[in-house]
């Protein structure tokens, strides 16, 4: 009854409004310091140290120093003139297609993903782009911010991904193999966007086509060289075992800092401290839903849910393959309804102990969560690809909720070709390590 009530007042905060850091923890506070939940013996004070302790331990990780670097450098390429090279290189390479510039937006998308890990800031460095761009080609705005959406989605499957660190530090799992594992998903599901946007766009006329031109090509090649360089930097550094995700999410600030200033030109030292401070309140906010959330998941387990669900689950007697499509379907109510790192945090220690019933590895796993939960950034009432790509374009945010309906078709096909195809998840770690 304690964790029905615990998740029961979970939910009521959300729905009421209240910010997702506090829906997580004032409840569990709530219900630990509450008489009868644990022991007389027990004393208040013990309970309430207890907390602090969790709270800290939440976040005392290595790892996580990852998420507050990632995110400085994504804000940095940005302002740096990092993104508006790798959209011109992209539009060289794909700019002949229908919808030749919305291609262009998922390649750069793609790109971008192996710099920042994070979804906002993909689609915030893309869209502040390419969206105008496509306006004046004139592509409906709300295909344009769905397009944009869906690429910054692909931002936490393409390694690096800020999700998956999580995932990673919440299980003492790889993140090296998990990002090994995310890569091919990530690659398969900008192909199957692209190829929507190119039928699409074929049916109804959008966009402007220009053909190919290998002198443009090479000439947008050489401007992008440098901007071209950070993600084969970034996870050539991860997946060769040279650098842990932390030491490559400050490789990746340094090296942005570097092309921003020194090679482009385009960002002086005087921007660095807003970029810091803009990035960095985005970070905490992260951090602090951790902390909180590690105080809900350690009542959750000190009340032996995990074993409960296992039971249950157990006792329904399906098959692995119908255990892992009941999970996707709850995962993708969930990410629905809440923000993907609570919704990692919330689920992860539950969920993982159902992988030997589901029939896949812990990396499988997580990388098929990482998948499921991204599409919740294009679903509202929290996807938030939706809100920073409605912001850029300025339209209403169910307007873009139906134009991102056949990408988010695509995304549900790439999670199910995932699930029932294991090499897609499985093969490239389990080569390179």
């Amino acid at each position: 009854m304690t964790v029905v009530l615990l998740f029961v007042l979970l939910f009521a905060l959300i729905a009421l409004g209240l910010p997702i850091a506090l829906a997580i923890g004032l409840p569990a506070v709530g219900l630990i310091l509450a008489p009868g939940v644990f022991p007389a013996a027990v004393k208040t004070a013990a309970l309430g140290q207890t907390i602090i302790q969790l709270m800290f331990a939440g976040v005392d990780s290595f790892d996580l120093l990852a998420v507050p670097l990632f995110m400085l450098a994504g804000a940095i390429m940005e302002h740096g003139g990092i993104s508006r090279r790798i959209i011109d290189f992209s539009a060289s390479l794909v700019g002949w297609a229908p919808g030749g510039l919305a291609c262009a937006a998922i390649a750069a998308a793609m790109i971008f993903a192996g710099i920042s890990g994070s979804a906002a800031a993909d689609t915030a460095a893309i869209g502040g782009i390419i969206i105008p761009a496509m306006i004046r080609q004139n592509y409906p705005v709300p295909f344009a911010a769905a397009v944009v959406a869906a690429g910054g989605a692909i931002g936490v499957i393409i390694p690096p991904s800020i999700p998956m660190v999580i995932f990673g530090f919440l299980t003492n799992e790889s993140i090296a193999r998990l990002f090994a594992g995310g890569i091919f998903v990530g690659v398969l599901c900008g192909l199957l966007f692209t190829a929507v946007i190119v039928w699409i766009s074929w049916c109804r006329g959008y966009g402007e086509r220009r053909p190919f031109s290998a002198r443009r090509t090479a000439v947008a090649l050489r401007n992008a060289a440098w901007a071209l360089g950070a993600p084969v930097i970034v996870l050539g550094g991860i997946l060769g075992g040279i650098v842990t995700v932390t030491e490559a999410a400050a490789l990746a600030v340094f090296y942005a800092l570097f092309v921003s200033i020194a090679v482009y030109r385009e960002m002086g030292w005087r921007d660095l401290p807003p970029l810091v401070v803009r990035s960095q309140i985005t970070a905490a906010a992260i951090l602090f839903i951790i902390a909180m959330a590690k105080v809900f998941t350690w009542l959750v387990a000190m009340k032996q849910t995990a074993r409960l669900v296992g039971d249950v689950v157990g006792a329904i007697a399906l098959p692995p393959a119908g255990v892992l499509l009941v999970v996707m379907a709850g995962l993708l109510v969930v990410g629905c309804v809440m923000e993907t790192t609570a919704a990692l945090i919330l689920t992860v220690p539950v969920l993982v102990s159902l992988t030997p019933l589901m029939g896949v590895t812990p990396v499988q796993f997580g990388v098929l969560m990482v998948v499921n939960l991204a599409m919740g950034m294009l679903t509202p009432p929290v996807g938030i690809c939706l809100f920073v790509s409605c912001s850029i374009a300025r339209v209403p945010l169910a307007a873009v909720s139906r134009a991102a309906v056949p990408l988010l078709l695509a995304a549900l096909a790439t999670l199910l070709i995932a699930c029932f195809w294991p090499p897609l998840t499985t093969w490239l770690p389990g080569l390179w390590y």
